[in-house]
């Protein structure tokens, strides 16, 4: 059986990839007829298998047939996070792609992860899906057909559960060209390894590596440069774009994913917004009242992916702030424009001894833990620290809190000081956005 499953993702890893270099240069209208098709489907599979949009189809009189083209999208009510986590088995398919798709959690930068499942095909299927991004790399690279990458994350994240999958379900090439370090791992001994091995790419979190090449500048560390640099997960200042750019005179790219939609947007070689993989998914911009907005106008980001059928999301509000672009890319693709993304912004924790910690550390320690409703650790100082908690009771609040802190000192170090506070509720911090992790240091110049 194991072979079977291994022979037969093979092939559907292999027949996804035929003419995913081309299908971002495709004119305009063919690129609406797939993302139609796909839509098409998806609804009528949805109101059969998905209990969420069953029910929602019949209480409100809705034809599943009406749905020609993703603009019809509309008549269907916006989703936000907290239905979906309260309820995440509504929206799982009763289907066998459903009850046999794979959970991951979300990040937790809103400081409240939910579980999404991704059927087993489309995530074989998302490996050709990936060529539209390498297409840009290997184009900044001058044409290499292969290249060494050395990749930045934690344990656990989203990519080790697809890793991990595609090693059971497929016949996968070797990897010898990719490099893989923790965001727990020590700075220098990062730097030491980047140098000793020279890769082409560097691939981490925006805040990771605007925090590493600031380093880098300041304490004029050597470092290997790398021909490209790719961030993910959460964003990068314009200033760190600037400082890798122009004083490091390394090109910054970017994809635009969330665990809710591996597929949303890549920035090109033009690097001046993000190309939306159209077909793949829908996006429409808000605004606060839930309208939809036009060209140029800022508002948030509302999904509907079209691939997944394990957790199907349609009208989904990311969270994210943007606009769509009515420009056309001078590179040639035909994808419309993402631009002016205000997105998931997480603050680094500088430490006594010089080093930083990247926030999805802080995430692990709450991960697996259900009592825990929301939480947000404030850093007021290099070793002092407030834990805000929102649990369960408050009996969940006295058993976990101290569990909690012995945890973050181990990251923090021995000296850390950390308040554990019970939250009722939690105030959103600059501009709206709540951040799980959250540094004063900027604010008190104290930043390094």
């Amino acid at each position: 059986m194991k072979l079977f499953n291994k022979v037969h993702g093979s092939i559907v890893s292999a027949a996804s990839m035929i003419g995913q270099n081309h299908v971002p240069y495709l004119p305009q209208e063919q690129v609406w007829e797939l993302r139609d098709k796909r839509l098409r489907g998806l609804v009528r599979y949805a109101s059969k298998t998905v209990p969420y949009y069953r029910d929602l189809f019949r209480t409100q009189d809705i034809d599943p047939a009406d749905f020609r083209t993703a603009e019809y999208l509309d008549r269907l009510p916006l989703l936000d996070k907290d239905t979906v986590r309260r309820n995440p088995e509504l929206f799982l398919s009763e289907s066998g792609h459903g009850q046999t798709a794979v959970p991951f959690v979300t990040g937790g930068t809103t400081g409240s992860p939910l579980t999404v499942f991704h059927d087993r095909r489309s995530l074989l299927r998302n490996t050709g899906f990936n060529r539209r991004e390498k297409d840009v790399i290997r184009n900044l690279l001058g044409g290499k057909a292969s290249w060494r990458t050395a990749a930045i994350g934690y344990q656990g994240a989203t990519g080790d559960t697809v890793r991990r999958f595609l090693r059971q379900n497929r016949f996968g090439p070797t990897r010898s060209g990719r490099l893989r370090f923790r965001l727990s791992d020590p700075v220098e001994s990062i730097i030491d390894a980047l140098n000793d091995n020279r890769p082409d790419v560097i691939s981490a979190h925006g805040s990771y590596l605007e925090a590493l090449f600031r380093m880098v500048a300041v304490r004029g560390i050597h470092l290997h440069l790398p021909k490209v640099v790719s961030y993910r997960s959460d964003t990068m200042t314009d200033a760190g774009k600037r400082l890798i750019e122009e004083d490091f005179g390394v090109p910054v790219i970017s994809r635009y994913n969330a665990v809710e939609d591996f597929k949303i947007g890549f920035t090109c070689e033009q690097r001046s917004g993000f190309h939306l993989h159209e077909d793949l998914t829908y996006v429409k911009i808000i605004d606060g009242d839930g309208r939809r907005v036009g060209p140029g106008e800022t508002g948030e980001v509302v999904i509907s992916n079209l691939v997944n059928r394990g957790t199907v999301l349609l009208n989904y509000r990311l969270g994210d702030i943007a606009a769509l672009s009515g420009e056309r890319c001078p590179c040639g693709r035909s994808f419309v424009m993402l631009c002016d993304l205000e997105g998931r912004v997480e603050d680094i924790v500088y430490l006594p001894d010089g080093e930083f910690m990247h926030p999805r550390l802080v995430w692990k320690v709450f991960k697996h833990r259900p009592g825990v409703l929301r939480y947000q650790l404030i850093q007021h100082a290099l070793d002092t620290f407030e834990l805000r908690l929102a649990t369960l009771d408050r009996a969940t609040f006295e058993r976990v809190s101290g569990e909690v802190i012995v945890e973050l000192r181990a990251l923090l170090g021995p000296s850390a000081v950390i308040e554990a506070v019970h939250q009722a509720e939690f105030q959103p911090y600059a501009a709206g956005k709540f951040r799980p992790v959250l540094s004063l240091l900027k604010e008190r110049g104290s930043f390094t």
